[in-house]
């Protein structure tokens, strides 16, 4: 089974540097032309449904790409929600070290949770459609998160992802495998990886 895991378009919190965690920002212009764009360099290969996580940036740009690409939108799973970050939702993303140094934003999701719910959410994609292609849009921190679970790496090494990225696993004899980091080969990243953790 082949899943990309892609993040949403832009958002005007994107945009604007605001932390946005949990907090159910739609699409603005530029992140439906982002998943126009993208549906384009999709249709090189074969998909056979999107789905999402339930946030309406989300689940918009798999609209976008499922009706652009033919392909049926599947369901939203609660799993591939983005990390709740509590109080500091909202915020710039400048202010974040000033005001919460230790990044212990009152209410926010622990860090360990995420990449493990992460990892159920591919499992549930994997019984609804089985040896399927599947496009999944998600959110960044949440697909670095879950990558980090997969390699056994820190998911604060892992690569900012851009709008609209994507970052290719593969699940083969009950395990899953990286393929790609936002596009990259995991093999070119993992060098980074390794020199963060030494």
């Amino acid at each position: 089974m082949l899943l990309a895991l892609i993040r949403h378009g832009q958002t005007d919190w994107n945009l604007n540097g605001l932390m946005q965690g949990r907090t159910d920002i739609p699409l603005n212009d530029t992140g439906r032309g982002q998943a126009l764009a993208a549906a384009s360099a999709f249709a090189a290969d074969p998909w056979d449904v999107v789905v999402s996580s339930p946030l309406v940036r989300a689940r918009e740009t798999a609209e976008i790409l499922a009706s652009t690409l033919g392909l049926p939108l599947g369901g939203s799973y609660d799993d591939l929600a983005e990390q709740d970050f509590g109080a500091a939702e909202g915020t710039p993303v400048s202010e974040l070290l000033t005001r919460w140094p230790d990044r212990d934003f009152a209410g926010k999701e622990p860090d360990a949770h995420v990449g493990p719910r992460g990892l159920r959410g591919l499992d549930r994609i994997v019984r609804d459609h089985g040896g399927a292609r599947v496009l999944a849009v998600a959110h960044g921190t949440l697909i670095r998160h879950t990558l980090a679970e997969i390699t056994g790496h820190e998911a604060r090494d892992y690569p900012r992802l851009d709008n609209l990225s994507s970052s290719f696993v593969r699940r083969a004899d009950a395990a899953w495998q990286v393929l790609t980091v936002g596009g990259t080969p995991f093999d070119a990243v993992l060098p980074e990886l390794e020199a963060a953790a030494a």
